[in-house]
């Protein structure tokens, strides 16, 4: 298996997915935004495909973040998916990938900062890929968006301040509002960068403070995620049999 990440800054890395994919000898390469490396020419060279998180969203010019180019993530994106790879979006990327397949991103209900749980659908409940999922499961989030539905699309988890927060575009496609990758390691860097979104953490619902997001228990939802892609790679492989 060939894992290639599309990485936006240097503060949101792969997290636990590179974990996962190390652990499992997997073969990783990536596309670095922040440090100006460019997207793949094609979409032929790897299996699965991470787009990670960042402070942008599908509506951000290069006249605001040079580096970051949406209409081309979204071409990668979808030709991506048209060849058959496994596609996974966290925060960000779950948008990009409803903007590739024609879904316009939105704004969340509200700000969510820290760690608060998700409830899974009657479709998240029957998803395979999700089956070690609790109907409820606390899990990292970061976020002030959301990704957009197409007609096909189906919702498996929301929160009590976001309605779209694990979403089935297709078979092997996937977008994750949460963020089940967040490491311990991981969370003082977004924290550093992140100081404005929490200033009002007294006065969100769902912003936390800086100490209860370092006190952040994240071992359950790596593991959770661990299991999702595990499940993903074994589809993915019956889908190259057929």
């Amino acid at each position: 298996m060939q894992i290639h990440f599309v990485i936006h800054e240097v503060f949101e890395g792969p997290g636990y997915f590179e974990y996962w994919a190390l652990k499992n000898g997997f073969q990783i390469s990536y596309t670095r935004l922040y440090l100006g490396e460019t997207l793949p020419t094609d979409a032929l060279g790897f299996d699965l495909l991470v787009v990670l998180g960042g402070p942008q969203n599908p509506s951000t010019s290069q006249d605001e973040s040079p580096y970051f180019d949406a209409h081309s993530e979204k071409s990668f994106i979808n030709e991506a998916i048209l060849n058959n790879k496994a596609v996974v979006g966290v925060c960000l990327g779950a948008q990009l990938i409803g903007e590739a397949l024609g879904a316009g991103y939105a704004t969340s209900p509200e700000r969510e900062i820290g760690s608060f749980p998700i409830t899974l659908t009657q479709h998240g409940l029957s998803d395979p890929l999700l089956g070690s999922f609790e109907v409820e499961e606390i899990v990292g989030h970061w976020h002030s968006d959301m990704p957009g539905l197409t007609k096909d699309s189906r919702v498996l988890a929301f929160s009590q301040g976001c309605s779209r927060q694990i979403v089935r575009y297709a078979p092997l496609v996937y977008g994750f509002q949460c963020h089940l990758e967040l490491t311990s390691s991981e969370l003082p860097p977004l924290i550093e960068n992140s100081h404005q979104l929490l200033a009002d953490h007294n006065t969100q619902q769902f912003v936390q403070s800086e100490r209860e997001i370092l006190a952040m228990h994240t071992v359950r939802m790596n593991q959770l995620l661990g299991e999702f892609l595990d499940r993903l790679v074994n589809k993915y492989l019956q889908y190259e049999v057929k």
